[in-house]
């Protein structure tokens, strides 16, 4: 019987098209079992190094040394040039204002003087006789006398017998402030800081000889490197070397807008209203700079952890094992390391490696002992 169904073409043709069929259903069947049971692709999750925020203190980059100074210091100058004759004051000594510290040998200037004396004693002779011949040349004008042009003669020589007997006045006066000029005397209260000339040295107008520091308040001046970044009005915090228990605190008031042309240090004078009274001029100080924020509050970090691209500063936190974007406030920098005083809270967890590749966010995972 089958092979009379066999032997049909016709059967043969539908038996061939149903073994098709049942060809491409089992491998259809098989394909699909294969596609539903192929696992997916592992997830790659980035390995990131991180640093938790406040938890190390910022390096020195801000402490200096400084040296107690005068807020205001006189450098004292002769104003004519000579020999040093004598010396009444020594480095340490307290003088009062008007008080006289060195002298110069008088010799040369009181010839002057002489001479001065000598010129204005002429012209005011000349000028006594002038003047009596313009009186009375004028006398006999006003009779009818003589001409007017001769009268006019001896007013002229009168005018110019005066403004000689001005300028031999002028060159006096001169003469006699040269002589009070060989005189050095302190412009102010204060103590002598430095002496810089001895009995029998010649010097110049305008060497500066001794160094006045004014009573009163004093500060304590550092020296800052090109790359500080220091402001006025910033506070800072001062301890000494000779006082170990004595500190205390002052401000920025003063940042010279030059280097030094050796040392290439900027000098900044730090005001210190309630100096300790044992802090002596010259003594050696520490100075710590602050942020203008209060240091208990701010917060510490690498400054590889922010990522900014437009104005405002950011940094990638870790939170649920995701990267979040926050935007943090900025203090200020102490070498390797920025001071944030807004944004972040002590104990989060910032990245500080392979910022440029992270999305908002993306699952992380941070590397063991991976912090900085």
């Amino acid at each position: 019987m089958m092979k009379k169904i066999l032997s049909n073409p016709a059967n043969q043709k539908k038996l061939a098209l149903a073994l098709a069929v049942l060809v491409l259903a089992a491998g259809g069947a098989l394909l699909y079992r294969n596609i539903t049971n192929t696992p997916e692709p592992a997830k790659v999750i980035p390995l990131v190094r991180t640093f938790t925020a406040g938890a190390a203190a910022a390096d020195d980059g801000s402490v200096y040394p400084g040296e107690v100074r005068g807020r205001y210091e006189s450098q004292l100058a002769f104003q004519v040039a000579g020999k040093i004759n004598a010396r009444l004051v020594n480095v340490g000594d307290r003088v009062t204002a008007g008080q006289v510290l060195l002298t110069l040998d008088p010799k040369d200037v009181n010839q002057n003087v002489e001479a001065a004396s000598a010129q204005l004693a002429s012209a005011a002779a000349n000028h006594k006789l002038a003047a009596d011949n313009a009186a009375r040349y004028n006398s006999l004008y006003a009779q009818g006398a003589i001409s007017e042009a001769m009268r006019d003669q001896y007013n002229t020589q009168l005018e110019a017998a005066s403004a000689a007997l001005r300028q031999a006045q002028a060159q006096a006066n001169i003469s006699s402030h040269q002589l009070g000029y060989t005189q050095l005397v302190s412009d102010a209260d204060g103590v002598v800081a430095a002496v810089n000339a001895e009995i029998g040295q010649v010097v110049a107008a305008g060497t500066p000889i001794a160094t006045v520091v004014r009573s009163g308040q004093r500060e304590i001046q550092i020296n800052v490197p090109e790359d500080a970044r220091v402001q006025l009005g910033q506070p800072a915090q001062i301890s000494f070397w000779a006082l170990p228990n004595v500190t205390a605190a002052g401000t920025v008031r003063e940042i010279a807008p030059m280097a030094d042309p050796v040392a290439r240090t900027y000098k900044v004078c730090i005001a210190v209203p309630d100096l300790p009274a044992d802090a002596r001029l010259g003594m050696t100080a520490k100075v710590t700079l602050l942020s203008g924020a209060d240091s208990s509050q701010l917060l510490v970090i690498p400054a590889n952890a922010l990522y900014q691209v437009g104005e405002q500063p950011q940094v990638w936190v870790v939170r649920d094992k995701r990267a979040q974007l926050t935007d943090v406030q900025i203090a200020g920098y102490e070498g390797n390391m920025v001071r944030i005083a807004g944004g972040l809270t002590p104990g989060d967890v910032i990245i500080t490696a392979g910022l440029s590749k992270l999305n908002p966010n993306q699952e992380v995972r941070v590397e063991e002992g991976g912090e900085p």
